[in-house]
């Protein structure tokens, strides 16, 4: 019991660190850092997933089954950042895809918790890249924040495209990311796919963890229930009642999609779908109740916890009730970003299964 007491207590101070933004800050400028050597897709050793090959991705919680061995669709997802510390070499705006410490760290957190929710919908694909140090989201210097970005999606063009090539053989995809994740997945939609052939083997785009306007993917609608496709779902998770700093640098705007009851209303502009919550003054959602919550898997990722989140959208963002599980009392940020896609884990997990199955349907209709 003491040690996974203390095991907890270092995952929550981690957590609360990281949804704070508590990390280290690059004080050099990215023109004077090195550019680490950039990935061949060719190689396996570039990717942390592949449906074929064991890995973190395979893992399902108990009474769920792992199904990329029989899917018709794949997910192309892109992890999250994990790059946060003091870097140890010197490539340091992005990561060098050599340092087997950062690899290890991606399949054993986003892989394993994340990536894994989409194996029962579908051949999961996730590609390493060198993703930009956690100081683009903290530096002043945008034309350093922009350089490091551009070379992480650079990877992620060149993954998706040698992905496109040499594994899709043509079948529908599901793409998904998280935080960092989201902004490439966006960028990808945007530069790749909207308006292209490729939009039209879209299942849905899950883009939770970043502020993603409505209006910012033209010719991609959000998803406005639990089966529609060819869309796209975004939602950033916070305490009930907390407005963060940054709410006027985005989320004010960000489409916003309950993860528990897949439902989307706008929450800008006019209109009667348009509703003003009397206590937060904000533009208000629907609220789903814990009764509806399918579960969280935490830690460990054997344990559900069903019927612990609440969830309502207000004014872009997605509120919730402090959930309850053991060891929770450590967790004391009211900003919930790490558990975006976990607290709600079990609902994703069957709603992708739900899009794959209404985008096979309607694929029979056509």
């Amino acid at each position: 019991m003491n040690l996974a007491f203390w095991m907890v207590l270092l995952w929550a101070s981690f957590q609360t660190d990281q949804a704070r933004g508590q990390f280290y800050c690059i004080p050099t400028r990215f023109a004077e850092s090195l550019v680490p050597p950039a990935p061949d897709y060719a190689q396996e050793r570039f990717w942390a997933a592949l449906p074929e090959r064991k890995d973190r991705a395979d893992r399902t919680p108990p009474g769920h089954r792992d199904g990329q061995e029989q899917a018709g669709v794949d997910v192309f997802y892109i992890h999250p950042t994990l790059y946060n510390t003091k870097p140890k070499t010197a490539y340091r705006w992005n990561q060098n895809l050599n340092e087997k410490s950062h690899n290890r760290e991606i399949d054993r957190l986003p892989i394993h918790f994340q990536a894994s929710v989409y194996n029962g919908a579908g051949k999961i694909y996730a590609p390493r890249y060198r993703q930009a140090h956690y100081s683009v989201f903290l530096t002043t210097h945008l034309d350093d924040k922009e350089a490091a970005l551009g070379i992480a999606y650079s990877d992620i063009e060149a993954a998706f495209a040698y992905f496109l090539a040499h594994y899709s053989q043509g079948r529908p995809f599901i793409l998904a990311g998280h935080s960092q994740g989201t902004l490439h997945a966006a960028r990808l939609l945007k530069h790749k796919i909207i308006g292209t052939p490729l939009q039209d083997r879209l299942v849905v785009a899950y883009l939770p963890g970043m502020a993603v306007p409505a209006d910012s993917l033209a010719g991609l609608p959000v998803c406005v229930d639990s089966t529609a496709t060819g869309c796209f779902v975004s939602w950033s998770t916070y305490l009930r009642g907390y407005i963060p700093p940054s709410y006027s640098r985005g989320l004010h705007r960000a489409a916003c999609v309950n993860p528990i009851s897949w439902t989307y209303v706008p929450t800008t502009g006019s209109g009667s779908r348009v509703q003003v919550d009397s206590v937060s003054g904000l533009a208000a959602g629907p609220y789903a109740p814990k009764s509806q919550h399918r579960g969280a898997v935490l830690r460990p990722f054997w344990k559900k916890y069903p019927g612990i989140c609440d969830a309502q959208v207000q004014g872009g963002m997605l509120w919730v009730t402090k959930p309850r599980f053991w060891g929770s009392f450590l967790y004391r940020s009211p900003n919930y970003h790490t558990g975006d896609i976990n607290l709600f884990y079990l609902d994703i997990r069957a709603n992708a299964v739900q899009r794959v199955q209404s985008f096979e349907r309607s694929l029979k209709n056509r």
